[in-house]
């Protein structure tokens, strides 16, 4: 088969596009700041003014592209190509994918973000092996996918993989920004491990956190990473209370869903084994023997470019290519 494919990672900061073959090696990229406060049309005109690009580089007639695969905030409506309301970019109740088809030759797919990573990683990435898996991103909040036989899962509408908003422990006074109580990205997340982080010294705790920054408010989640591979007792603790949160809420998904992989990504997990291994050993203490005995835990293999890859996984699966 002949012909090429779009992804598009479309995010409140950045537009990253790139163009792939239909095997999905990328040939030319484009990155451009969102024009997110100049409303839907900038945001429509930035992507079609990107893809153009990458098709110039890479001496591309345009005829040539199959798909186009658009990753992006929810909530959505996959097949009719809505966003129904993204704050970070602006956009509320804006048909995406009319709007680009009637401006491009090709067909357009939408995907939820996260899905659309879950895709790159069981294609492209470390579940390119499973037929079952999690994809896992652990940023400024949690999000995820979930691959069930090859296809990713939606749900009833489109829903499916808000996995961020499990509750672990409602007795926690922390607020999500869902507006429920202890929701496990509201607990576990890059930004609760750096409120966690400001919390101890504000109490009075001493940490080297303190020296990594000029003041409290500028503590984050990689700086309590930071302070915890140096051997810092107080950041250590908040690690371990973190990861025990998150190994809580692997484990109820592996009892759920019984997946071969859980794959997990994002920020966080640059922590490396200090985040992993803890996880790990929370599942098989915690999941039920039988699916316990059959995961793999690992981290992401697609780093920065998860989002883009995931949008051409989107397109390559639409037409066919990826069965």
């Amino acid at each position: 088969m002949e012909g090429y494919v779009v992804g598009v990672d479309l995010g409140g900061t950045k537009i990253l596009t790139a163009l792939a073959n239909l095997e999905g090696r990328i040939l030319a990229k484009s990155r451009q700041l969102t024009k997110a406060k100049e409303g839907p049309e900038a945001i429509i005109n930035q992507i079609v003014a990107s893809i153009e690009e990458v098709t110039g580089k890479a001496n591309i007639d345009n005829s040539k592209i199959r798909a186009v695969g658009v990753g992006c905030p929810g909530p959505l409506n996959v097949e009719k190509g809505i966003i129904y309301n993204t704050p970070n970019l602006n956009l509320k109740n804006v048909n995406i994918k009319e709007a680009l088809e009637a401006k491009l030759t090709a067909p357009v797919f939408i995907e939820n973000d996260a899905n659309a990573a879950a895709l790159g990683e069981k294609w492209f990435g470390a579940g390119q092996e499973r037929d079952n898996l999690i994809y896992i991103t652990i940023s400024t909040g949690i999000g995820g996918g979930i691959i069930i036989n090859r296809r990713l899962y939606h749900g009833a509408n489109d829903s499916a993989g808000e996995i961020g908003h499990i509750v672990i422990d409602p007795t926690l006074d922390v607020e999500c920004g869902c507006g429920d109580q202890g929701c496990w990205e509201a607990i576990a997340s890059g930004t609760a491990i750096g409120r966690l982080g400001r919390e101890a010294i504000k109490q009075g705790k001493q940490s080297k956190m303190t020296d990594l920054v000029s003041e409290i408010e500028e503590i984050d989640g990689a700086t309590v990473t930071k302070a915890a591979a140096n051997a810092d007792k107080v950041a250590l603790g908040i690690i371990e209370r973190v990861t025990n949160y998150l190994g809580i809420g692997v484990a109820n998904l592996v009892n759920i869903l019984n997946p071969e992989m859980v794959i997990i990504g994002g920020g966080v997990t640059k922590a490396g084994k200090m985040i992993l291994e803890p996880i790990r050993e929370i599942v098989a203490e915690r999941a039920l023997d039988a699916p316990a005995g059959v995961v793999e835990i690992v981290s992401a293999e697609l780093g920065d470019d998860v989002g883009v890859i995931g949008a051409i996984a989107k397109a390559l699966v639409e037409i066919g290519v990826l069965l």
